[in-house]
């Protein structure tokens, strides 16, 4: 048995993947809290999570869990989680989709010569949701909290640092900091200077795990207090779009993984940097040892969700509804950044619907053009990969929304590429727990011995996998230019 621990948004998911079986041996989840404001502030608390892993794991049998050979945690990007000496958490920790530090991101570029040298220099810019301006907003808002910071964790991190007793990041989630050269794998001193002048920020960033490394050892007390074996490896793990490749297979060149969970994330992996010039992709490093260039949307099923749930309708409803609706929602058109937008860049833009009238305003119209901006917020990765000249032949889907046949379909035509589904789709808990079975055969980070174990264990649901349909496909991409023209209509409002 191989364990995989994901750390995500809405929840904390366990899964015990049975390596000699192929198959998915159990899996359970429990809920997370998050805390909102009406200024983007998007947090949770970090023993939160460690609550939700301990009830995830007491949910399984006593030799399930004595079964568990090896580990690895998956977690959601980006989120700050400050420790004082004593390992202690300082405050609650702001997460990926917390837009409430866009003054922060400003004042960094600025520091460190602007949004071109950021790009440059780190592959990046610094941008809302990544973890640099969370440091600075912590140096602004609590500098008490902020004057006894130790060690800069991320979600998975903390995780692992309550496994293991160590302290460490890998450079698939570190990546994501906006404090590293993703070219290097090294943490860029100048970006640091840029966020502090006074302090360095180097000796509280922890040391970078090589790719394939085990990590650390399952000390005593999380091992009574989870019911596993003490002192088995814990692999590095990585960020929760890290994980997601490994568990759709997407680690050679020529895959690409579309998620559609709460955000949407596009991402392929490539055997060199990619860096847009434009800074609409992330420039990204895989947890293989390659790279992982990456598009994010803050808004994919949270849009659809919103509308769900304000009419009143449950999921086979939405399903049935949006099926009878032709593409195009006969003409209805939403703009779906509900909780402001990373890609576009728009921190601070609002939902929009257009193209409302007397006949078209129905509930399947509506929640077929949330679903639909979705993707087409999604079709911008994959422009984006062919322009960095990255070949892209399918789609593996993986997410809530690949639960639907609607979406599937939807994401062929609009993509107009072929789209698989993997027969277990758990996307980053089974990639942690493929991870940690990559690491307990002594791999080494040979990224090789990855693929033939994924290409081993990864099988596709062909009932669920579509095909683009030529006409439909060439009726969306000109839908998909009249979502661009209205995004640009709208950009002068928040910005």
């Amino acid at each position: 048995m191989f364990l995989g621990i994901d750390v995500g948004t809405q929840s904390v998911k366990a899964l015990l993947y049975d390596a000699d079986r192929q198959r998915v041996a159990a899996m359970h989840s429990a809920p997370l809290d998050l805390v909102s404001a009406a200024d983007g502030t998007r947090e949770q608390h970090a023993d939160w999570w460690l609550t939700a892993l301990r009830d995830c794991l007491s949910k399984f049998e006593k030799s399930e869990r004595g079964g568990v050979k090896a580990l690895a945690v998956s977690g959601q990007q980006h989120g700050f989680v400050a420790l004082n000496t004593d390992g202690e958490v300082l405050a609650p920790v702001k997460l990926w989709c917390d837009t409430s530090t866009v003054e922060q991101c400003t004042q960094i570029t600025e520091a460190f010569g602007g949004r071109q040298r950021c790009i440059a220099e780190l592959g990046n810019p610094i941008l809302p949701g990544y973890t640099a301006s969370k440091i600075l907003w912590l140096k602004q808002h609590r500098p008490q909290q902020y004057a006894q910071l130790a060690t800069i964790l991320l979600p998975h991190d903390y995780v692992n640092y309550y496994l293991t007793g160590e302290r460490s990041m890998e450079c698939g989630d570190a990546s994501g900091t906006g404090l590293l050269d993703i070219r290097k794998r090294q943490w860029h001193a100048g970006i640091l200077a840029a966020l502090d002048s006074e302090r360095d920020l180097a000796q509280a960033l922890p040391p970078l795990a090589a790719a394939g490394a085990v990590m650390g050892r399952l000390r005593a007390t999380a091992a009574s207090e989870l019911g596993l074996q003490a002192n088995i490896p814990v692999a590095c793990g990585g960020g929760d779009n890290m994980m997601a490749a490994i568990g759709t297979g997407s680690v050679c060149a020529g895959r690409m993984t579309v998620s559609l969970g709460t955000s949407g994330t596009v991402f392929a992996t490539a055997d060199k940097p990619v860096v847009d010039s434009s800074g609409i992709m992330a420039a990204f490093c895989s947890s293989t040892g390659a790279w992982l260039p990456l598009l994010c949307t803050m808004n994919c099923t949270a849009a659809t969700e919103l509308t769900r749930q304000l009419l009143a309708m449950d999921i086979d409803a939405l399903e049935s509804a949006t099926a009878r609706v032709p593409p195009g929602a006969n003409g209805v058109l939403t703009l779906p950044f509900f909780n402001g937008e990373r890609s576009p860049d728009l921190p601070h833009g609002k939902g929009c619907i257009f193209g409302l009238d007397s006949t078209n305003y129905s509930p399947g119209n509506l929640l077929r053009s949330a679903m639909e901006a979705a993707v087409y917020g999604l079709r911008g990765g994959l422009e984006a990969l062919q322009t960095q000249g990255c070949g892209i032949d399918s789609v593996r889907l993986t997410g809530g929304g690949a639960a639907s046949a609607v979406w599937r379909q939807m994401v062929a035509d609009v993509f107009d590429l072929p789209v698989t589904v993997q027969s277990i789709d758990e996307g980053a808990a089974l990639g942690a727990a493929l991870q940690a079975l990559w690491v307990w055969q002594g791999s080494d980070g040979d990224q090789q011995a990855l693929q033939r174990l994924v290409d081993v264990h990864l099988t596709t649901d062909a009932e669920r996998g579509c095909a683009p349909r030529t006409e439909i496909a060439q009726r969306y991409n000109e839908y998909y230019q009249h979502y661009r023209r209205h995004i640009e209509a709208v950009r002068h409002l928040y910005t």
